[in-house]
């Protein structure tokens, strides 16, 4: 049984408190989008506390706004339930939007200093700037379509701005912190928001780390190891849970099967062991009021009860008072799940959650039939000798195009849950980059995003340098980039290609070239793909070329090579240069996309 360090827990315990919180996150709208109000919130708050089996002791709760449903920038009416029901507050302000909204918040923040004063010096334990918004800018926080996010620098910014807010106030002692992925924190881009908060709060959700083997029997493992990873980057401030659970119904992902057992599993096995040693906020106490979203994670159905959908009592031996401490340390596989084009680009690839943190939500989308299958996916695994037809290079520029076909058989050996490799032949006839057995050199059509970068420095061997927003290549150092090819792609043709427009056309990345040469792309092994903890020595052994471009030019769209879809495998390729190239790119699909992606047609 896998127990979190005791370095893991000192770090962690609140400087508040010599008890740790304990709680649910609340939304400001219910499921039909109409407002709670302080009636509403006072009824949470006090079925929080009166849990059949939790012994009363959910008597926090995490808010993503201060905002209150239905007004412009009027206090949330959860500080009076909080008064009412002497309910301890995480408060939130949102910060992926306009100016408007966040100037908005903090209008609410000073109208509710005015409004309850010294009140809230015995309510508020620390206030959240802004919700998974370096999540949401990541690639795979793009690709899931999140809300507008915010990079590191403004997100230090708006901490600064409420720090100012509460100087001189009842609150001006309170602990500010921001809440994001584990993966997030663990890209080294964003280190500066740990730097400029005085607590960490920490999402991580095994059952959407769907790249990954997240059955329920590996769900506590995957969040022990998020939490882990998150506390070795924090430099030594507290990391709060701020959200973790297990759908009672919704899709599977993966291995992942909702239900409520698996979420009592979880509830058992990962919040047993944190509950009264770490401020935890579960998510959530009720989510399918009126309306049940998909997934659902809700302990307590569409009707508000004290009596739970399933046992909330902790196993004897597993709970905070007696539950053991050893020793551990953050995995590989733990930053490993930080896959994605964004730093950690998160495994959701890892870390996905469902979409609570706007500023009204209450959870997540409606929809779907309860899933209450436990049994997990088969898992097989086949060796296959496929003929594939490739295009090393197709330059299309202007008028001009180039190409080079080679054709090679490859063994593929692929161990993964319900997909056997499908093989089958090209598409006859030319394809849209009039190439036969190549996809477009464009975004037009369907398209995958890498879900992992990793440089490699042949000057520092040994030394990993973690996952990466940018694509990084030159004369010594080479790029690693994992993609995860959904089962769908069955049979399909997809190709390797790489977008380099002109800088004016950019409008959110930007790039630097200097020297003279081109790029080499290699495939790796299939069951070898980089992750955070790969180095220049330990990566794997590539398994050939790919395609090269010669020579490199913006305003060029360029197809590396092209093959039936890997398709339910996640395949890693090494991006080095040639001759003095160097080049330093940040990774981006909107609105003028750069960078390695696969094309699918």
């Amino acid at each position: 049984m896998r127990t979190f360090g005791i370095l893991a827990l000192a770090a962690s315990l609140t400087t508040t408190s010599a008890q740790a919180l304990q709680g649910f996150n609340y939304g400001s709208i219910f499921s039909n989008s109409a407002p709670i109000t302080g009636g509403d919130y006072e009824r949470l708050f006090n079925t929080a506390k009166q849990l059949t089996g939790t012994s009363g002791g959910f008597t926090s709760a995490r808010l993503f706004t201060i905002i209150q449903a239905g007004t412009p920038n009027s206090p949330t009416e959860a500080i009076a339930a909080a008064d009412a029901t002497q309910t301890k507050l995480l408060l939130g302000i949102f910060l992926s939007s306009t100016d408007e909204v966040f100037n908005n918040e903090l209008t609410a923040l000073r109208s509710a200093i005015s409004q309850y004063g010294q009140k809230l010096v015995n309510l508020v334990v620390g206030i959240s700037v802004g919700s998974e918004d370096l999540y949401r800018i990541s690639p795979t926080g793009i690709l899931n379509k999140s809300n507008p996010g915010e990079g590191p620098d403004a997100v230090v910014r708006r901490i600064n701005a409420v720090r100012q807010a509460l100087a001189g106030t009842v609150l001006s002692g309170t602990p500010i912190g921001h809440v994001d992925t584990w993966t997030a924190y663990v890209n080294s881009s964003n280190a500066a928001v740990i730097t400029a908060c005085d607590f960490i709060g920490v999402d991580a959700y095994p059952y959407f780390q769907n790249t990954q083997a997240n059955s329920i029997d590996n769900g506590e493992s995957l969040f022990f190891d998020a939490y882990d990873a998150t506390v070795a980057v924090a430099q030594g401030k507290p990391v709060w849970i701020t959200e973790t659970g297990w759908p009672v119904s919704g899709p599977t992902e993966n291995q992942a099967v909702p239900s409520t057992q698996n979420a009592k599993t979880y509830w058992d096995r990962v919040g047993c062991k944190v509950f009264g040693k770490v401020n935890t906020f579960w998510y959530t106490l009720q989510d399918a009021s009126p309306d049940t979203p998909s997934p659902s994670f809700g302990v307590v159905g569409s009707t508000l009860s004290n009596t739970p959908l399933y046992d909330l009592s902790c196993p004897q031996g597993s709970s905070s008072s007696s539950s053991s401490v050893g020793s551990s340390t953050p995995s590989s596989e733990a930053a490993s799940s930080a896959t994605g084009a964004s730093n950690p680009p998160p495994d959701r690839e890892t870390s996905a959650t469902p979409a609570p943190g706007g500023p009204g939500s209450n959870g997540g989308s409606s929809g779907s039939t309860p899933v209450e299958n436990t049994v997990p996916p088969t898992v097989q695994t086949v060796m296959t000798y496929v003929t594939v037809t490739t295009c090393p290079v197709i330059v299309t520029s202007g008028s001009e195009t180039k190409t080079s076909m080679t054709t090679s058989t490859v063994s593929v050996t692929s161990t993964h849950a319900n997909t056997l490799l499908t093989v089958a032949s090209p598409p006859s006839g030319p394809s849209p980059s009039s190439t036969p057995g190549a996809c477009p050199a464009s975004l037009a059509g369907d398209f995958e995003f890498p879900h992992l970068i990793v440089p490699v420095d042949k000057n520092q061997p040994d030394t990993a340098l973690g996952t990466s927003y940018n694509g990084l290549v030159s004369p010594t150092v080479s790029s690693l980039f994992n993609f995860d090819f959904p089962a769908s792609l069955a049979g399909r043709t997809c190709s390797l290609v790489f977008l380099f427009p002109t800088r004016e056309k950019l409008q959110t990345s930007n790039y630097t070239l200097s020297g003279s040469g081109g790029l080499n792309f290699e495939r790796l092994p299939l069951d070898q793909p980089a992750d955070s903890a790969t180095t220049f020595n330990n990566q794997p052994e590539a398994n050939g070329t790919v395609g090269t471009i010669p020579d490199l030019q913006a305003g060029n769209n360029y197809v590396i090579g092209s093959g039936i879809c890997f398709a339910g495998l996640r395949v890693g390729y090494k991006v080095s240069a040639t001759g003095s190239l160097a080049l330093d790119y940040f990774q981006d699909y909107n609105p003028e996309p750069i960078g390695l992606y696969v094309s699918v047609c």
